[in-house]
């Protein structure tokens, strides 16, 4: 009896565990538009120290491709959105795309490709409709391409969508945007016909940013003094809210229950006011126990998201900063691989990227016994290469002074350079000490070497070792 007794103990553990693990993984997104790039194997070891066994990409770079390898980690692959218009119009193309993108990996101690994802949200309003209606054509097409390598069961196609898709006052009135309704339904019937999710990219952070009005507490997830009330609902934070309502959208076009993903969501940790450490660690955080409690939304109880990636693995130096600059601050890791606070995903806190290469312990700073009155110049060619947006209003450097925002613009550019003493000259202004100049939370940087990479940086473009442009898509 006893032994009985222990066996369904045992039974019931395990069918606890299980259902732990097919819930809700935690994953990242991996960007590459950097300036100062981890070698891709440097990039696979870290999430394997941390278990973090989810990985979305931006496109299918063969470096980090070949080096996700025998990991076993689960793959999220990228098609740019510039590459829509071929695909929805040629079935050749799609069929090279996926010959060259998804089979060749798809080998024994190969990737673990479970997605692609078919542009990055293309119905941005800001793309004025430009991608709209060469999304299910792309779909139809590389569908057919993964049935002819005999693929379709084990890699599931989706769209991942930004928030602005779907509107609504109250989470429970959720519909998608008008224009977007017939494409909605025919995506929608067609990811379910093939057993794939919703994939939504959720930011409160950008809610808070953009909006003076918006309450500071109901971003994150410790409660609010502003609850959203809506019948017998009540929303005590934003993404909850978000996603509730993409729920009601995709009820009304009846597939309420369909299962979503959250492509991308996160917290930046700098270049904003609201941008910072401890935010951005609060609401990671706060994310995190959330989605792991299984304790879902109001309008699903009990059912988190499938997967939830976080916004980002690493920072970006070389993104876009149109948008803000936050944008290249989204990393839980720095450009180096160390983390940035301590953070929890599931499995103990944050490790710290292992056998990184730095240049030499020096850094490039204002000479102080210059006239720097004829700086302006050099100062503006630094930032324009290099990224100084920690110098932005609200930044982790924007209280260094005058003389301390010319070192950090100098010395951010003398990384880049490698440190070639050349330069670290800008007419003689500038001079290399061996003293590290950081000062309180402003970091002064030393670049990586990213011997290791097979491909760099110019001029914005990821080049490859061929010489020639690789496809990229700016996440």
């Amino acid at each position: 009896m006893a032994r009985a007794h222990f066996a369904s103990k045992i039974l019931v553990l395990l069918l606890y565990v299980s259902v732990v693990v097919v819930e809700s993984g935690i994953g990242v997104n991996w960007g590459t538009v950097s300036l100062h790039r981890l070698s891709p194997e440097t990039v696979v070891d870290l999430l394997k120290d941390n278990k973090i066994g989810k990985v979305k990409l931006f496109d299918a770079d063969p470096t980090s491709m070949r080096a996700l390898m025998g990991s076993g980690i689960e793959v999220m692959v990228g098609i740019p959105n510039e590459m829509l218009a071929v695909l929805s119009t040629s079935a050749a193309a799609s069929d090279l795309w996926v010959s060259q993108n998804v089979s060749r990996y798809m080998v024994k101690g190969g990737v673990n490709i479970k997605y692609v994802a078919v542009g990055n949200e293309p119905f941005l309003t800001s793309y004025s409709g430009q991608f709209q209606s060469l999304v299910v054509p792309a779909l139809m097409n590389l569908q057919q391409s993964l049935v002819k390598q005999n693929l379709a069961g084990m890699v599931k196609l989706v769209v991942p969508c930004n928030a602005d898709a779907y509107e609504s006052s109250l989470p429970s009135q959720g519909t998608f945007r008008p224009e977007l309704t017939q494409i909605m339904t025919q995506l929608v019937s067609f990811l379910n016909s093939n057993g794939s999710p919703f994939v939504v990219n959720i930011y409160p952070f950008l809610s808070l940013y953009g909006n003076s009005d918006f309450p500071e507490d109901y971003a994150f997830f410790e409660g609010t003094t502003h609850p959203v009330v809506d019948g017998p609902n009540v929303y005590y934070n934003a993404f909850d809210g978000n996603f509730d309502t993409l729920v009601a959208a995709l009820a009304k076009l009846g597939y309420g229950q369909m299962p979503i993903v959250i492509g991308e969501v996160g917290w930046p940790t700098d270049g904003a006011f609201s941008a910072n450490l401890s935010a951005a660690k609060a609401f990671n955080q706060g994310l995190v126990k959330r989605v792991l409690s299984n304790s879902g939304t109001p309008l699903r109880p009990g059912v988190p998201p499938m997967d939830v990636y976080l916004f980002s693995l690493l920072d970006e130096g070389a993104k876009s900063v149109l948008p803000g600059n936050f944008e290249r601050h989204w990393g839980i890791f720095s450009f180096d691989g160390q983390a940035k606070y301590p953070l929890n995903l599931g499995n103990g806190l944050l490790k710290n990227a292992k056998q990184v290469d730095y240049l030499p312990s020096r850094w490039c700073v204002a000479n102080p016994n210059r006239d720097l009155s004829a700086v302006a110049n050099h100062f503006k060619l630094a930032c324009n290469v290099a990224d100084c947006t920690t110098l932005s209003y609200g930044g982790s450097c924007n209280n260094i002074g005058e003389q301390g925002n010319i070192s950090y613009a100098f010395n951010s550019y003398y990384q880049l350079k490698k440190q070639n003493p050349q330069s670290c000259d800008f007419d003689g202004l500038g001079m290399v000490t061996f003293l590290d100049p950081s000062v309180g939370d402003c970091k002064f940087l030393v670049g990586v070497t990213d011997n290791n990479s097979l491909g760099f940086n110019l001029n914005g473009v990821e080049v490859g070792f061929s010489g020639f442009p690789l496809l990229k898509l700016s996440d």
